[in-house]
């Protein structure tokens, strides 16, 4: 069974431009697209105008109007729209078990304010066992190319950088994997951000030779390339950049986002583990400052 690129939709500007992300990324990837509304009835304090059943025929034309503006824009794209009923986050981590991936619109606030990530968003991200991408409602199809200066047709036109962010102490293949293939799909170059943070020594004054803390940081950068040697020789055609960078990882990646395509970072499932699920201090910052679309990826 061929899995689809789903869509939650919620009728507002940020979910269509996340389907129109994702209609992108399922021809990207040759996969259906799914779109799909989970409707939840709400009493009521007052009686509505138009009676009690109003918002419901509203709801179901949602994904119906957003799949009839998508086939026309992308004729060649299989997309299918569903109204399912239940509690929103509940719904849309069982459609993400079906799918290749989630996408899911975020609402901007600024540059300096970040952005706003509603409930179901970070449900969604803290629990879904399958990739999640949040997409920012400024997106457009032009950010994912690099600007044409040489009179290039639109379909020469270069991707932007695949950013990936990754943590030395859990390397995990999952997200490794997915930046990679996602790379390559879209015949981008890949950065990889490692950001790394000092001993605790560091902070008591032992600093006062450079030497030690250039011999930190190259060991930090040669534990990189060491991790990223296998996926380097799988996939020989990306043209692959290395940072390791001393400092909050989360500030990196959010800056690096400003000119790449879309940035990757992990996210532990915790299935081992008691209490709720997480999304962790870093994937958090980065999916509230990242300029960029965002893929969170779910790993041991």
């Amino acid at each position: 069974m061929t899995r689809p690129v789903a869509v939650g939709l919620d009728g507002s500007p940020a979910a269509l431009v996340a389907a129109d992300w994702g209609a992108r990324e399922a021809l990207c990837r040759e996969l259906p697209l799914r779109l799909v509304y989970a409707w939840e009835w709400q009493p009521y304090t007052y009686a509505p105008l138009a009676g009690t059943d109003a918002p419901r025929p509203w709801s179901e034309r949602v994904p119906r109007e957003a799949a009839a503006e998508l086939r026309n824009r992308y004729p060649g794209l299989e997309i299918t729209a569903d109204h399912l009923t239940g509690p929103p986050p509940e719904v849309l981590c069982e459609v993400a078990t079906e799918a290749e991936l989630l996408a899911l619109g975020t609402a901007g606030f600024g540059a300096l304010a970040g952005f706003f990530l509603g409930s179901v968003a970070m449900s969604a991200v803290a629990h879904t066992e399958q990739p999640v991408v949040l997409v920012r409602a400024e997106t457009t199809a032009a950010d994912e190319y690099l600007p044409a200066t040489d009179g290039r047709p639109p379909t020469a036109m270069a991707y932007r950088p695949v950013v990936l962010g990754l943590d030395l102490s859990r390397p995990c293949d999952e997200v490794i994997r997915f930046a990679f293939e996602t790379t390559a799909l879209r015949a981008a170059p890949l950065r990889v951000i490692r950001g790394w943070k000092p001993p605790a020594y560091f902070l008591y004054g032992v600093t006062g030779e450079p030497s030690l803390r250039d011999d930190l940081a190259e060991q930090e950068t040669e534990g990189l390339r060491t991790v990223l040697l296998p996926w380097r020789e799988k996939y020989p055609g990306i043209d692959v950049t290395e940072h390791c960078v001393m400092g909050e990882p989360a500030h990196f990646l959010a800056d690096a986002g400003a000119d790449a395509g879309l940035v990757i970072i992990g996210r532990r499932s915790r299935r081992s583990w008691a209490g709720p699920p997480r999304t962790g201090h870093i994937a958090h910052a980065v999916l509230h400052h990242c300029p960029a679309p965002v893929a969170v990826i779910p790993h041991d």
